[in-house]
């Protein structure tokens, strides 16, 4: 392992090896537990809201618990400042390896937080400060794992060696659903409500562990290392204060490049299994399933998209996915209307097919808006800041559109994101060749 002032763990070079291998690995693997562990609460929702809400009103029981998920996002921003600024000073490793632990230990108090029948008003509020936790890790998650593995990239690969940042936030994904999809599968109705919820967050924690040790045996990058090897490196708050508040145009940036690729994610890839369920029947194990099956789609497509970033530029990928999205946003809901298993996976792989052109570049180019020094803040704060307002509150807006009869309304909310993304995409400068500070 190497800390501050070690040699650089990345040799210089336009090609991947072995070095450079190894830090994709460490940082794929770790942030694929951690989004492991984020999403399984979206995708337990409809078991979660019956043990830690009151009531018959089986919507309303939704409803509240995908506010606790709203709330969490709240967080996302002081996670992404707070969890950014330590990783600017102390360095990425030692970002990274705070996050998980926190997150990790956040699903264990969830998984065995006692339900409200037994404690009453203390059930929901610890699910709450659970998932505040949660909030706080996530948003210091993204920016230091995208730093880490876009600052080991040769150059002329930033794209690639970042898009891994989303495919193990798919994979983390993919494990989730996986894991629901096993659980509706293997335990009966009656005890999963009851008990085998419980075993997913359980499971979340376990792996957990496992990320943590694959994030302490992780080099630090060479961009950290040389820039306190030459005494540039960010050293008090105040100083990074200074930088980030330096940086408005970037900042702004990440903000637009983020609002349609954070609305679609959360609803293509975490929520549309428990919307399809409720707002057209479908069995919720059947929905898990195609979203399981497109997820593995998703996956193989964006390390392939990356090279295209890499090779023809970061803004004609995105412009392709806000076309995309806009295109196939109305034809998706109205092919949901179905209620089949065949229904939800074309949704789905038509859905991401669009969000693998925004997954596979954004690390990159929000990478390439900021200087090494506060890359980590500025990115984290301002991309956790249009998640917390524009990912957190989907599913709750679609499932309150649904519950008031609005549910054929419901492609508005992509659509319009969809149409902001392309004059962003199209007006933003093109970084493909830019140096990386």
């Amino acid at each position: 392992m190497s800390g501050p002032g070690s040699a650089p763990a990345v040799a210089d070079g336009r090609r991947f090896g072995a070095a450079r291998r190894r830090a994709i690995v460490a940082g794929s693997v770790g942030n694929a537990v951690e989004w492991t562990d984020w999403v399984l609460y979206a995708t337990l929702a409809p078991f979660i809201s019956g043990r830690f809400f009151p009531g018959d009103d089986e919507t309303v029981k939704l409803l509240n618990t995908l506010a606790v998920f709203a709330v969490g996002f709240l967080m996302r921003p002081i996670g992404g400042a707070v969890l950014g600024g330590y990783a600017d000073r102390r360095g990425r490793k030692a970002g990274l390896t705070l996050t998980i632990s926190l997150m990790a230990g956040a699903s264990l108090v969830i998984a065995v937080c006692p339900p409200y029948s037994s404690i009453g008003v203390a059930a929901p509020v610890i699910l709450l400060l659970a998932r505040l936790v949660q909030g706080f890790s996530a948003g210091g998650e993204f920016a230091s794992s995208s730093s880490f593995l876009v600052e080991s990239a040769p150059p002329g690969r930033r794209a690639f060696a970042g898009s891994w940042q989303q495919v193990s936030v798919g994979a983390g994904a993919l494990i989730a659903s996986a894991i629901g999809a096993a659980l509706t599968w293997l335990v009966p109705p009656g005890p999963m409500a009851e008990w085998g919820w419980r075993v997913g967050f359980a499971v979340g924690a376990l792996l957990g562990l496992v990320g943590l040790w694959v994030r302490v045996r992780a080099d630090e990058t060479d961009a950290f290392t040389a820039m306190v090897a030459q005494g540039r490196h960010t050293r008090t708050v105040r100083e990074l204060a200074r930088g980030v508040l330096a940086q408005p145009g970037g900042m702004l940036r990440v903000v637009g490049m983020n609002l349609a690729g954070t609305i679609a994610y959360y609803l293509f890839l975490t929520y549309m299994p428990g919307y399809a369920h409720k707002a057209t029947g479908i069995p919720l194990d059947a929905a898990l399933l195609a979203n399981t099956i497109g997820l593995v789609y998703y996956l193989a497509m964006i390390p392939l998209v990356a090279r295209a970033a890499d090779r023809f530029g970061r803004r004609p990928v995105l412009l392709a996915f806000a076309v995309g999205l806009l295109a196939v946003a109305w034809p998706a809901f109205r092919i949901l209307e179905a209620g089949t298993f065949v229904a939800v996976l074309v949704v789905e792989v038509l859905g991401l097919t669009c969000l693998a052109c925004y997954s596979a570049t954004i690390a990159a180019v929000m990478s390439e808006q900021f200087p090494a020094r506060v890359r980590t803040t500025a990115m984290g704060f301002s991309y956790s800041l249009t998640v917390a307002l524009f990912g957190g509150t989907a599913p709750y807006v679609t499932t309150w559109m649904q519950s008031r009869g609005l549910g054929g309304h419901v492609w508005l909310y992509p659509a319009v994101a969809a149409v902001i993304g392309v004059v962003v995409y199209a007006l933003m400068p093109e970084t493909n060749d830019r140096e990386l500070d």
